[in-house]
C-alpha cells in the first residue's frame, strides 16, 4: 500500500468507528501548490541532513494511547512512543500535529484507539524517554501513570505538561505521517525547576539561566 494509501485507510477507519462528529471546521480557500518534481531535488545525504536539522533543539514527549481492544487483539495494552517531532498547529479549533515514522508498530495501535495523549516530558526523564524509545519492549512497566479524562490516554506521572486529544486527520510525508489531533483537555504537572527535557545535537539537554 502506497503512501497516500496507508493515510486514507487510517482515516476510513477512523471514521468508522467515531462515535460523535466533531464540530465543524469552516473550509478556507485553498492556495496554490506546485510540487516538487524528482528531477527538481538536490541530493542530500542523509547524515549531514540528520546532523543539520539536529541543531535545531526540541522538546520531547512520549505519546500514549489507551488499550483498543479488537477481535484481532483482544487484550492490548496501552501504546506508547517517544517523539520529538510534536507542535502546536491550530487555536480554533485547538489542534496539535505529531509526525511518526511509516514503519513504526506502535502507530497502528494508536490508530485503532482513535485517540491519544503528549506528555511533554520533564528534564529528569531522560530515562523515561529511552525506555520509550525501543520497539519491542513492554514499555509501562514500572511507569507510574494515571488516565487522560477524556480519552483514558495514559497520562505519565512527572510530566511538565500533557495535552489529551482525539485523532482529527492523517496526511502523508515522505517517510512519516503527519498525525493531526484536536484538543479535549490539557494541563500541566507539578512545577519542575528544572524545566522540560530538550533534545539538541543527538543528546538530551536543559534549559540553564
Amino acid at each position: 500500500m502506497g503512501q497516500a494509501g496507508m493515510a486514507e485507510a487510517a482515516v476510513r477507519y477512523l471514521r468508522s468507528v467515531r462515535t460523535t462528529a466533531p464540530e465543524p471546521v469552516d473550509p478556507l480557500p485553498r492556495p496554490e501548490l506546485r510540487c516538487v518534481g524528482d528531477d527538481e531535488r538536490a541530493p542530500l545525504e542523509p547524515r549531514e541532513f540528520r546532523r543539520v536539522l539536529g541543531t535545531f533543539p526540541t522538546g520531547v514527549a512520549v505519546i500514549t494511547a489507551p488499550p483498543a481492544t479488537t477481535a484481532d487483539s483482544p487484550a492490548d495494552s496501552p501504546a506508547g512512543f517517544a517523539c520529538q517531532s510534536f507542535t502546536s498547529l491550530s487555536l480554533d479549533p485547538p489542534l496539535v500535529a505529531f509526525m511518526v515514522g511509516r514503519t513504526s508498530t506502535t502507530w497502528p495501535r494508536i490508530a485503532r484507539a482513535g485517540v491519544f495523549c503528549v506528555n511533554v516530558l520533564a528534564a529528569h526523564q531522560a530515562e523515561l524517554c529511552r525506555a520509550f524509545a525501543v520497539s519491542g519492549a513492554d514499555k509501562f512497566a514500572g511507569v507510574t501513570y494515571d488516565a487522560a479524562p477524556v480519552s483514558g490516554s495514559p497520562r505519565l506521572s512527572g510530566a511538565v505538561a500533557w495535552i489529551d486529544c482525539a485523532i482529527h486527520a492523517v496526511h502523508t510525508g515522505g517517510d512519516h505521517l503527519i498525525v493531526v489531533g484536536r484538543v479535549n483537555a490539557l494541563g500541566t504537572g507539578d512545577d519542575d525547576p528544572d524545566g522540560p527535557l530538550l533534545f539538541h545535537r543527538g543528546r538530551f539537554t536543559r534549559l540553564t539561566d
